[in-house]
């Protein structure tokens, strides 16, 4: 993996209903760059954030075919990483710190 800054490898969080409820658990969802790997993840969200990381569990999520009029396209490939922090730990994700 090339040398990135840690704005590279999070590109945004992820705010649904289902990754809202993981929240009160203490598990928040990012969307991440495609060649990134749990030990950049994990170093990202600590340094950014400024708290300590228990677990890092990425998902790559494969693009859908979509249909627009007569146009096929496909929607581009992503990946998500579900970070675990520390108990008694929290990123309050509106404000991004």
């Amino acid at each position: 993996m090339k040398a990135k800054t840690l704005s590279d490898i999070i590109i945004s969080p992820v705010i649904t209903e289902k990754s809202t409820i993981l929240q009160e658990s203490g598990k928040y969802t990012f969307r991440v760059s495609n060649d990134a790997n749990k030990s950049s993840v994990k170093k990202a969200i600590e340094e950014i954030f400024e708290v300590k990381v228990v677990g890092v569990n990425i998902i790559f999520k494969k693009g859908k075919p979509k249909t627009f009029g007569r146009n096929r396209i496909i929607t581009p490939n992503y990946k998500k990483a579900i970070v675990s922090l520390a108990s008694g730990e929290t990123i309050n994700i509106s404000e991004g710190t």
